[in-house]
């Protein structure tokens, strides 16, 4: 959804206005309000926000899904490394680094 700039209030004609633009935010028209000439929050109905949060926990779990794909494909081709070897370079590496 395109924001014009009608749907961009100052927070002053926000607070004298709320009920009005809760009405216009219901019927899924969304409001950003300014502060000081610069955004400060948007005004959403609650329903999209779920929405929105569904759809980030979704990405965050498909991209969870992609890394573990990576990572049993690295697995399968044999490009592994013992932990207790590999935390073991990071010390040295970190500690090396802290020296310079």
């Amino acid at each position: 959804m395109a924001i014009s700039s009608a749907d961009v209030i100052p927070l002053s004609q926000a607070r004298a206005n709320l009920s009005e633009l809760a009405d216009q935010v219901k019927s899924g028209a969304e409001k950003i309000i300014t502060k000081n000439g610069e955004s400060y929050v948007a005004l959403i109905d609650a329903e999209r926000l779920d929405y929105y949060h569904r759809l980030e926990q979704e990405r965050i779990h498909l991209l969870l899904i992609d890394d573990a794909s990576r990572g049993l494909a690295d697995v399968s081709a044999g490009k592994v490394k013992d932990a207790l070897s590999a935390v073991s370079a990071l010390k040295r590496h970190r500690a090396a680094k802290a020296a310079r």
